[in-house]
């Protein structure tokens, strides 16, 4: 009897640890769905001016000029005149994106609206193919494009709210597409300890996926042969491949902007972001700026800004960029996310000249430039 129960034991034990060995033994399924690189219209990522590409994405808290129809268009009724901005950015593989906007308050400084353009893209490169490595002669180019209508009013003396509908146009080579999106962004300022704070809400680029079309897609189909048959000579069909719409690269995004210092000469502002894109994991931003206003009761004013930026795809955990071994390439990649500038602005009763620079490092593909300038009246 004895016997029988502690076999008995010996066998329950050995059914409940099976289980257990048996899945250390399974490698471990990663369960990431997230959809890496699988969005299209990536240049509507790309910023707009100068100082927001410096503060990062961490900016949409506290933008209020004629930028925010881009970063976050709640800023834009926060506006105290018309403004207009123009910026060209020296982006990577000889590509330039540039990106302008104007904007006017109304109703009393309490609603703005405003218009803006981005555009992206490169002309006449050389076509190479398996059969033709070193060119077949042909070229092709790239123009992707979106255009913006913003809305935005302040509801209080603490809260604003706007709203933005793009029309996005992506040409690729002999292929285009074309779709409609939306951004929609809420502010809420106030003061914390007699120096202001603020908060900002974005949804970026919800809408309808790219769907090309276009010559690029027209394919010759060989007519079928049927087995059994003498073959006939026949001629290829006509025929279009058929595409699958590409998500848009949605963003939400949650910031916070505090004043360290506030007087009416100067400005040390702090920013953190958190963001959640569609095609990547949570990442975050954390910036600063520097404002120094009517240097010496002139009408110049200066300001440095600086910002890190943190992607999830851009962590550098790749080992072939990241080993044990430091290359130069392991050195670029550790600068991806760092972004800094400055601004030279000068103003004089209801006008304003405002000159911005900023870099920002792409890592191993190096630094990028972008240049803007704004005008007030």
């Amino acid at each position: 009897m004895t016997n029988r129960f502690a076999l008995r034991c010996a066998l329950a034990v050995a059914l409940a640890a099976s289980p257990a060995s048996l899945a250390a033994q399974v490698p471990a399924v990663s369960t990431d769905n997230t959809p890496f690189g699988a969005t299209s219209g990536e240049f509507l990522l790309l910023g707009a001016g100068a100082r927001g590409t410096a503060l990062g994405n961490a900016y949409s808290a506290l933008v209020n000029d004629v930028s925010a129809l881009y970063y976050n268009p709640a800023g834009l009724a926060l506006m105290s005149r018309p403004q207009v901005l123009v910026g060209s950015y020296d982006y990577i593989a000889g590509t330039r994106y540039s990106w302008g906007g104007v904007a006017f308050p109304f109703g009393g400084g309490s609603k703005a609206f405003g218009l803006q353009i981005g555009t992206f893209g490169f002309k006449d490169q050389p076509v190479y193919t398996v059969d033709a490595p070193d060119g077949e002669g042909n070229v092709y180019s790239v123009a992707e494009t979106f255009a913006g209508l913003t809305f935005a009013q302040n509801f209080s003396d603490r809260f604003s709210a706007g709203f933005t509908a793009k029309f996005i146009g992506d040409q690729l080579g002999d292929a285009n597409g074309t779709t409609f999106a939306v951004d929609f962004g809420t502010n809420y300022h106030a003061m914390l300890g007699q120096k202001p704070i603020q908060m900002g809400f974005t949804v970026s680029n919800l809408g309808a996926g790219l769907d090309y079309s276009g010559a690029a897609l027209n394919v010759a189909v060989p007519h079928g042969q049927p087995v059994g048959e003498e073959e006939v000579p026949t001629a290829d069909q006509p025929g279009t491949l058929r595409t699958k719409a590409f998500p848009l690269p949605t963003t939400f995004r949650v910031s916070l902007g505090y004043d360290l210092l506030a007087t009416t000469s100067r400005r040390l502002s702090i920013l953190g972001e958190f963001n959640q894109p569609n095609n990547n994991r949570a990442g975050f931003s954390l910036g600063g700026e520097y404002a120094w206003n009517r240097i010496s009761g002139t009408g110049f004013g200066l300001a440095l800004r600086g910002s890190y930026s943190h992607a999830a795809a851009n962590d550098g955990t790749d080992e072939g960029l990241t080993g044990a071994v430091p290359t130069s390439m392991s050195d670029k990649a550790a600068l991806q996310g760092l972004a800094g500038g400055g601004g030279l602005n000068f103003a004089s009763g209801n006008f304003n000249l405002g000159l911005d620079y900023a870099i920002k490092y792409m890592g191993v593909l190096g630094p990028t430039n972008f240049f803007s300038v704004t005008l007030g009246w």
